[in-house]
């Protein structure tokens, strides 16, 4: 795919940064109970409590990790056929290469040149809504991987539609408000590995950036810690919890809410002792859904701070107009602000 281009008519790829490598100044460690965990369980039972908590995540942090979710059976057998993808050779994976005109399909980006790059091999699929999906770009030789792919998209999708049906109450607004203005809702897939790196100091594995979504979601390996996330100014490392599936807040999200809710800058750093793998989720809206903030959210105290009547593909396509990789990745919630 090339950057910032719409993807199935209108998702992208919000990845490659130009930044400068990571200091270990900036690093701020948390106590693990500070991060927020979400119970899906007690969100899906109406818990005001846990939703609470849910509102207080994306205010404060833009992230939660979810537990109970209901998806434990599909994560070994997700995990399980990224690796196996992964374990082809390369002959083989180079059968579902990504076209030079395309979003979809494998493709690899961990060579070191003069600047510090990305640092990872990914397979890029569409998997919601089921008639999207290009099964040109699936590789069906991989047995089960149709099965385990689907089982956990559709996964996916029910806990989609339970957080935002959660926000969009706590948004003082009809539960379904919230998925009706995706329009169609689109679920990219992104099936990633990243090899082992002798010189971390070089590369991230992907480097810091928002994403070009509502929501997204991230499934890490449990027993190493490369996820890290913006908060206060300071990059906090994530450490996984077994089973447990990271919700990040999305640009598109962060305009709804009027900027209640705050757009996460995150990024992943390279392993220097073993490979690792993840499966990114991400959340997507159509073409033609409008950004504009709810009118809930918007009153004396909480004036507009994002334009009206801008769609979806407008904000992919001034995203694209940027002239370095950094703007093109981190900024571009500037553009549905309105001037002051």
């Amino acid at each position: 795919m090339q950057q910032g281009e719409g993807l199935g008519n209108g998702i992208s790829s919000p990845v490659k940064i130009s930044v400068q490598e990571p200091k270990s100044s900036e690093i701020r460690l948390v106590s693990d109970d500070d991060v927020p965990v979400i119970d899906f369980s007690l969100l899906g039972r109406g818990d005001e409590g846990e939703r609470k908590k849910l509102d207080v995540a994306c205010q404060e942090w833009g992230f939660f990790q979810i537990i109970n979710h209901g998806a434990e059976e599909a994560i070994p057998k997700m995990k399980a056929t990224v690796i196996d993808f992964y374990d082809l050779p390369l002959s083989e994976k180079n059968k579902y290469a990504m076209p030079p005109d395309y979003f979809e399909g494998y493709s690899q980006d961990n060579k070191v040149g003069e600047r510090k790059r990305d640092w990872y091999d990914i397979l890029w699929l569409l998997t919601m809504p089921p008639h999207s999906r290009n099964t040109k770009y699936w590789p069906l030789t991989v047995p089960g991987f149709k099965e385990s792919v689907e089982e956990y998209a559709t996964q996916v999708q029910r806990v989609t539609y339970e957080i935002l049906g959660n926000l969009s109450l706590l948004m003082r607004v009809e539960r379904d408000v919230l998925k009706e203005l995706h329009g169609e809702v689109k679920q990219g897939t992104r099936l990633n590995y990243y090899p082992a790196c002798a010189r971390p100091d070089l590369v991230f594995a992907l480097s810091p950036h928002h994403d070009y979504t509502s929501i997204s979601f991230v499934l890490q390996e449990d027993d190493i810690t490369a996820l890290q996330i913006k908060h206060k100014e300071m990059w906090v490392p994530v450490k996984p919890i077994p089973n447990a599936i990271s919700v990040l807040v999305g640009d598109v999200l962060e305009s709804w809410s009027n900027g209640k809710y705050k757009g996460l800058e995150h990024r992943v750093v390279a392993n220097v002792e073993k490979p690792r793998i993840s499966v990114i989720s991400f959340v997507i809206p159509s073409d033609e859904a409008e950004l504009n903030p709810l009118k809930t959210m918007v009153d004396d105290d909480h004036p507009p701070i994002y334009k009206n009547g801008v769609k979806y593909i407008d904000y992919l396509l001034y995203a694209n107009t940027k002239e370095t990789e950094e703007d093109k990745y981190v900024n571009n919630i500037e553009y549905l602000k309105r001037e002051i």
